[in-house]
């Protein structure tokens, strides 16, 4: 079986009705045999059927005042005594009552094991007793009693559910096995670079050899691998969380046990769909593997989000862009100055979300440089982490505050500063930067020097986490400067 028809019998598992136990190996394509499949657990699942079933006890008299959100199983001013009373019939009967305490409060009353419990309930558009929202008390006392059960029967099994699962036999690699060893692999030495050394000419018009370098005894070797990039399968990312309304069942990604309850069972990445229990998603190290049908837009996602999804070194929006203007643009005076015509940056956005690298930027749809230019800088500004991020913005002012006469400090701390950005920003940072130097090599005809570029680029590669618009007038002139120092000492703040 190949990993596509694997990858079929999750999706349709995700459906499933029942759960269904898998214990089989899968070959891939290549020959290779991946690891088992997952058996997934159905203990909690059974449980969950197990659990008492809500039963309203509708009240047989008419209650002045009844609130218009609730039905007949209000039953307005009865005390706990009679509540109890009400309730004698069984496990899962419930009943709502006027609080005693507060005039104005309302107490949910459910029977348990025997016993009844009684919770402030409130009303906002949505049924709550704590945190998770319903549409009807009774889908409440439903999802209550789901986990009044659980919790009893199955405490130890469910504090251990995490701690006990190895992530190496996790489901969630078991399935992304093949993506998993392809970004182990090795990069061939054809890779594409996205940069020039130091030794090499950066006017755009010369080309530069790939792969193969000449030593000075005349024997050919292989390019040195700390000459080209780290690839997009070395990139690290963290998982996307957030608390998920699962519609009908669904598994643990990690430790392969039934996701209980109605609603908020648990989270799920919001990038590469792996779904698992809230104390599990703990454990899951930094290794999301973004996928372009989670990934909802280019413009306005998180940088990394968008290189691991379109597997890329940098994001091709900024490669097309680059290489568009590069072909035609040059020379054109005011480049990156000068704004393009709004509709037509908006349509190239959309284009990128709708089409990515397909997207046509070409000078038979779009004559005007500056319309390039300008979505070019619009996909940096919208970025939720900026290219130079919140967490080198400090250092990277302060370098910009040194005196002039100390230029080499400056540089060193920028230098610092930039080798510890995360990858992908630093990449496609360092791809931008050595666009701009060749941008500045035709500065006797687009009049856009290192000074110029930086009054446009600083505030759209960088900005201080504080919202305050005098932090960011009072900074203005240094981030100026910091962009400046990196395009005139290139070569020794991306050097090794």
């Amino acid at each position: 079986m190949d990993l596509e028809s694997v990858c079929r019998r999750k999706s349709s598992n995700r459906n499933r009705r029942r759960p269904r136990n898998y214990d089989y190996v899968t070959i891939l394509a290549d020959g290779e045999e991946s690891q088992p499949l997952p058996t997934w657990k159905t203990y909690l699942y059974t449980l969950q059927q197990e659990a008492p079933k809500p039963r309203r006890i509708i009240c047989q008299r008419e209650v002045p005042n009844r609130p218009n959100f609730y039905g007949k199983e209000f039953h307005g001013n009865v005390n706990r005594d009679e509540a109890d009373r009400l309730l004698s019939d069984g496990d899962g009967c419930y009943l709502v009552r006027k609080s005693e305490r507060a005039p104005d409060a309302f107490t949910l009353a459910i029977r348990f094991n025997g016993e009844t419990k009684n919770f402030k309930l409130y009303y906002d558009g949505k049924h709550f007793v704590g945190e998770k929202r319903f549409d009807t008390v009774h889908s409440l006392v439903e999802d209550g009693l789901i986990h009044f059960y659980i919790e009893l029967r199955a405490a130890d099994y469910i504090s251990a559910l995490s701690n006990e699962s190895n992530y190496e036999e996790s489901p969630y690699l078991a399935y992304s096995y093949k993506k998993k060893r392809l970004k182990t692999r090795s990069r061939p030495a054809s890779s594409r670079r996205l940069d020039y050394t130091d030794d090499e000419v950066t006017s755009s018009d010369v080309d530069v050899p790939d792969t193969v370098v000449e030593e000075e005894d005349g024997d050919e070797v292989d390019e040195d691998d700390d000459d080209l990039p780290p690839d997009w399968k070395h990139y690290e990312k963290q998982h996307c969380f957030k608390l998920q309304n699962f519609m009908g069942l669904h598994w643990c990604d990690f430790c392969a046990n039934f996701m209980w309850g109605l609603i908020a069972q648990g989270v799920k990445c919001q990038d590469c769909g792996f779904e698992a229990h809230k104390k599990c998603s703990e454990k899951v190290p930094n290794d999301c593997m973004p996928d372009m049908k989670y990934v909802k837009r280019i413009y306005g996602a998180d940088l990394t989000t968008v290189v691991l999804a379109q597997k890329t070194g940098i994001p091709h929006v900024v490669e097309k862009c680059v290489k568009e203007i590069e072909t035609r643009g040059l020379e054109s005076e005011g480049l990156y100055r000068i704004a393009g015509f709004h509709d037509d940056v908006e349509a190239i956005r959309m284009s990128f979300d709708k089409d990515g690298e397909h997207a046509d930027i070409s000078v038979s749809r779009y004559d005007d440089i500056n319309t390039v230019t300008s979505a070019l800088k619009l996909f940096f500004r919208l970025l939720p982490i900026p290219l130079i991020t919140f967490d080198v913005y400090k250092t990277v002012i302060e370098a910009a505050k040194k005196e002039e006469s100390d230029v080499n400090e400056q540089v060193k701390m920028l230098k610092e500063a930039m080798a510890s950005l995360p990858a992908a920003h630093f990449q496609t940072l360092k791809y931008l930067i050595m666009h701009l130097v060749r941008v500045t090599d035709h500065k006797s005809k687009n009049m856009m020097g290192a000074e110029n570029l930086s009054i446009v680029f600083a505030p759209t590669l960088m900005r201080p986490l504080e919202t305050d618009p005098m932090v960011s007038l009072m900074a203005a002139k240094f981030e100026q400067k910091v962009i400046e120092l990196i395009i005139v000492h290139h070569k020794e703040v991306f050097g090794r």
